[in-house]
């Protein structure tokens, strides 16, 4: 089994946001705590991925993080790119590639606001 590479250098810096969970008159209100320690990785996106839920066609801004492993980066957590200030939350759990704690790649979605 050949030893799993990135194919681009880790290049594009980010920050990871770690949530707590407050109970505000008995509505959980998530605020996201950004660290201090600067992280470089690769990402991607392709143009985003289709969705029809309800007769409604939708493009959701979806990306991939390869990174170094870090426990940090979690399925809860926020990824914060300095570059463009763009923020986007982790889509289920990254995963340890080939369990080594050496790369972690991780599914993204884009954090929009409006209604």
């Amino acid at each position: 089994m050949a030893d799993y590479k990135p194919q681009s250098p880790f290049s594009v810096p980010f920050k990871i946001g770690t949530p707590t969970v407050t109970t505000v008159k008995g509505v959980p209100v998530k605020t996201y705590t950004e660290s201090q320690t600067v992280y470089f990785g690769t990402f991607r996106t392709f143009g985003g991925t289709e969705s029809v839920k309800d007769g409604l066609y939708s493009v959701i801004d979806t990306a991939t993080l390869e990174t170094w492993f870090t426990p940090d980066l979690q399925a809860n957590s926020r990824v914060h790119l300095l570059e463009s200030d763009e923020l986007y939350e982790v889509v289920g759990t990254p995963e340890d590639i080939q369990k080594r704690h050496q790369y972690l790649k991780a599914r993204l979605q884009a954090v929009k606001g409006g209604a």
